[in-house]
């Protein structure tokens, strides 16, 4: 079972963002979010869609899974994508995975929570931020600096 994300840009009180299936929790995608994702890459990664899996590198297409190509060439294929996203729209040819838009951030925690996004990111001004949909959390429904959240994981 996948940690559901929504991953998004904002300008002024607009956000345009994207679905994730795996690996939303703050040590994961939060960490290559802040690590290797600035304004410019960022609003290149929610243009391309919902994604199954994000990675440092937005990557090129390619096969959605090992399973999609021919088992000799699994290692390979593996080696290849280790870094790269993996897009439902772009690597899998699915429909209907583009961006969505909210206008205002209530609109936005609403689209995490019709998603089952246990987490979400938002970049804003050049900073990531980030919550979570937790009922009893301190990030709940809130936008707090990507880096103090990764801080108070650690403690």
């Amino acid at each position: 079972m996948g940690t559901r994300s929504r991953i998004g840009v904002m300008h002024g009180d607009v956000v345009k963002s994207v679905y994730c299936h795996w690996d939303g929790y703050l040590d994961h995608n939060g960490r290559i979010l802040l690590e290797h994702y600035d304004s410019s890459k960022a609003n290149h990664l929610v243009a391309l869609g919902d994604l199954s899996t994000l990675r440092r590198s937005l990557g090129e297409k390619h096969a959605f899974s090992q399973f999609d190509v021919p088992v000799e060439e699994v290692e390979a294929f593996k080696t290849l994508t280790e870094n790269w996203c993996t897009f439902y729209g772009r690597d899998r040819g699915e429909t209907d995975t583009e961006w969505k838009v909210a206008h205002t951030f209530e609109e936005f925690f609403d689209q995490c929570e019709e998603c089952g996004a246990e987490y979400y990111y938002i970049m804003r001004d050049g900073v990531w931020y980030c919550g979570d949909t937790y009922a009893n959390s301190f990030m709940s429904g809130k936008l707090v600096p990507l880096h103090e959240a990764l801080a108070e994981e650690v403690v």
